[in-house]
């Protein structure tokens, strides 16, 4: 699977231009979402042969944005749908690609209630109150079954776990992997570009063992930017309880305990980024618990510079695993 990447980022590399008629199409959807109780939207990239073979069935990958984002992330910062007409036209193998609105909700079930009537009142938003403003913020359970449920009976998908991975970077790189190690009977594969992987971590800096967590939310607090610690306070909680069960490593223990089969995992984070001690944490952990992990650190930062570079490999990859 590395060696598909490789040899896909090389030819990507060369710019070499598929043909029109070898090139994708991206389309735009909306599910109403219960979980959330709003409508919500997604884009979908439908691969070259989509339209030519009606027949064939296609294994699909869901890639989430970050903090602040949406779901035109990928397409309008990370060029993913030229990408993937690119590594196709090398020889990577066909799939749709799913691109949800997450919002900022961190993909998971919130610790607490959304406050909806002061999230309409803010003026400040870009979005429209009407699909952020939340009733309910089950952000897992809106992609792990209703959007996952939408997509497979609304495009010619191959419908099993087995043919289905979740990718993100930032906030989603954490929400990729923990809605694989909550959901493994959804996601076969999970990868992870810069995420917050280890959100509890508490140093030493540079990262060395043994892993430090924090011992109350003020110490949590104290690792992430104000805004950042606006956005994720109400999800995971005040107090470090809820922090801990919506920890990556967290799930991914409860997961080798549970028997359950375990996804596939990939993760990535550059030299210069702010979460790259998380990273290295929740390797670690990983590496304790016995569960194999393809990781990378590459130089770069926390920017669409870096992840424009290093979707090949997870592209690649991914195919590897679900294709």
């Amino acid at each position: 699977m590395i060696v598909l990447a490789v040899t896909l980022a090389g030819s990507l590399a060369l710019g070499a231009s598929p043909p029109d008629t070898a090139r994708g199409t991206v389309r735009s959807d909306t599910i109403w979402s219960g979980a959330l109780g709003v409508p919500k939207q997604l884009l979908v990239y439908l691969p070259p042969s989509y339209h030519r073979d009606r027949s064939r069935r296609y294994p699909v990958a869901y890639y989430l944005h970050g903090a602040w984002g949406a779901e035109d992330n990928w397409i309008a910062l990370g060029g993913i749908d030229r990408t993937l007409d690119s590594l196709i036209a090398a020889g990577l193998p066909e799939m749709i690609v799913v691109l949800p609105d997450g919002d900022d909700g961190w993909y998971t079930t919130w610790n607490a209630l959304n406050n909806t009537a002061a999230c309409r009142a803010d003026t400040a938003r870009r979005e429209p109150a009407q699909t952020y403003c939340v009733t309910w913020p089950k952000y897992d359970e809106y992609i792990a079954r209703e959007l996952v449920a939408h997509v497979d009976s609304a495009y010619r998908t191959m419908a099993q776990r087995e043919h289905r991975g979740v990718a993100g970077l930032s906030m989603g790189g954490y929400g990729a992997v923990s809605l694989a190690l909550r959901y493994p009977d959804a996601f076969a594969a999970a990868a992870s570009h810069s995420g917050v992987l280890s959100p509890r971590y508490a140093g030493p800096v540079p990262y060395a063992s043994p892993t430090r967590y924090a011992g109350s939310v003020d110490m949590v607090r104290g690792r992430y930017s104000p805004a950042l610690w606006e956005l994720m306070r109400p999800v995971f909680g005040r107090d470090t309880v809820g922090w801990r069960a919506r920890d990556p490593a967290i799930l991914a223990r409860h997961l080798v305990s549970s028997g359950a089969r375990m996804p596939a995992l990939f993760v990535d984070v550059g030299r210069d980024d702010p979460f790259l001690e998380q990273n290295r944490a929740f390797r670690a952990e990983l590496t304790a618990l016995g569960i194999p992990v393809q990781y990378r650190e590459w130089p770069g930062k926390h920017d669409w510079a870096y992840w424009r570079a290093h979707v090949v490999e997870s592209l690649g990859w991914m195919a590897g695993i679900i294709g």
